[in-house]
């Protein structure tokens, strides 16, 4: 198996909708009563998170990469 770069983003993302199959099939199941209006802020915020995550993911390997400087065609080489 390849090996991939590990994304948090995704990882959150994951875990929130998760929570919300658990929400589902305990009320489901007949465990305990869940309005529906529960799920919203559990899938949005998780989303939400999850982005912000990613996003901050993106910036920090940006910043750990350094800025590279690419060469254009119109450029001599060294």
């Amino acid at each position: 198996m390849l090996r991939h770069e590990f994304q948090p983003g995704r990882l959150v993302a994951g875990a929130f909708l998760t929570l919300a199959a658990v929400i589902y099939a305990g009320d489901a199941g007949g465990l305990w009563e869940t309005p529906w209006f529960v799920m919203i802020p559990v899938v949005t915020g998780g989303l939400c998170l999850a982005g912000a995550v990613g996003s901050l993911t993106g910036l920090a390997r940006r910043r750990r990469n350094g800025p590279t400087r690419r060469r254009t065609d119109t450029e001599t080489p060294l």
